[in-house]
């Protein structure tokens, strides 16, 4: 199963650009979009950006993420 994370993009440098994660800026190519704008959400896989989403979207996202993690810190996480 593959994992894509929402990031905001922060700044871009050619084709790279720093992304916030849960706080933390990582580097990633964009290689595989066009047109990407600080200020926008992507979705990011093994440091690559690999599509745009809405602002709402990555909210979204964002609180499933911690759902499942608070539900894996309280044993109530399936087997």
């Amino acid at each position: 199963m593959c994992l894509s994370i929402p990031g905001k993009v922060i700044s871009i440098d050619n084709e790279t650009a720093k992304v916030s994660i849960g706080g933390n800026e990582v580097e990633v190519g964009l290689q595989l979009l066009d047109d990407v704008r600080v200020g926008e959400y992507v979705l990011v896989h093994s440091g690559f950006a690999l599509q745009r989403i809405s602002d709402e979207e990555a909210r979204r996202t964002l609180e499933l993420i911690r759902e499942l993690e608070d539900l894996a810190g309280s044993d109530q996480m399936p087997h």
